[in-house]
């Protein structure tokens, strides 16, 4: 599964932080688009249970809002035509890409993640494109250990913004904004956490052996970290009490990833 230049010789520092630094930009960006559209589009209201948004609250003006949106678009797009540059010059299509679905998560006149396919779009660039395209920058080449390893990674975001839709279901029906878990229901939607807050540790063991090494199995290690959302959501939390669990899967989440990447390294 060769794509674009050979296979890099050693660790490149300055592509890992740059590829970092593109990540988190998007990551950003991501925030403030939702946090400018819902706002102006009026789906944040005082009902909301989550954390006050900047522009609904009145914290900040959509103008500012959407001047910060752009600018850590621009942060990433520039460190990203510097990564293109060495790695292959396809990344630039990746990279508009993600920030076609960044806007149109909740921007525009058909907002995805109002139709249900917002944890389709997370898993895809937040799982998928994250992780091999790291690997990537890194190596010159896709392999399947990259696409396997970005499964588990890819799950985790999806059970964050689950636990975040879950806590919302209410006010996001009477928004008219019919995201999955909105589609799916209340217990339907404590399934799917589950799953995809349990179900990455299954992929563990099949990353360790294409690597061919133990190493990766450390990060089973994160597994400690499932019990405390996982049982909060299943218990029936609701409303504020449910901000516990979307803390708690983050924390899975930067845990299972740290862990599997060094895993991997030391594979």
């Amino acid at each position: 599964m060769l794509v674009g230049t050979a296979a890099a010789s050693a660790f490149s520092g300055w592509r890992f932080l740059g590829a970092l630094v593109v990540a988190l930009a998007v990551q950003v960006g991501v925030n403030y688009a939702n946090d400018y559209f819902d706002g102006v589009g009026g789906v944040d209201t005082e009902a909301r249970i989550g954390p006050r948004r900047a522009v609904a609250s009145g914290l900040v003006s959509p103008a500012q809002m959407r001047s910060a949106m752009l600018l850590a678009f621009g942060v990433a797009a520039l460190i990203g035509l510097a990564l293109a540059a060495v790695a292959g010059w396809w990344l630039v299509a990746v990279g508009a890409a993600c920030f076609l679905a960044a806007v149109g998560y909740s921007g525009g006149s058909r907002p995805y993640a109002s139709s249900g396919l917002g944890e389709v779009f997370v898993f895809v660039f937040f799982g998928l494109v994250a992780t091999v395209g790291s690997a990537f920058v890194q190596d010159g080449r896709i392999s399947w250990l990259a696409v396997v390893a970005a499964v588990p990674v890819g799950m985790l975001a999806v059970a964050i913004l689950v636990a975040n839709n879950l806590r919302d279901i209410e006010t996001d029906a009477r928004a008219g904004k019919r995201t999955l878990a909105v589609r799916l229901g209340d217990r339907g939607t404590r399934i799917f956490f589950l799953v995809f807050v349990l179900g990455p540790f299954v992929f563990v063991p099949v990353v360790a052996a294409i690597s061919g090494s133990l190493w990766p199995l450390i990060a089973l290690l994160a597994i400690a970290l499932a019990p405390v959302p996982a049982r909060a959501a299943w218990g029936g939390a609701k409303g504020r009490a449910l901000i516990p669990v979307l803390a708690g899967t983050a924390r899975l989440q930067i845990s299972f990833g740290l862990l599997l990447a060094a895993g991997l390294l030391l594979a």
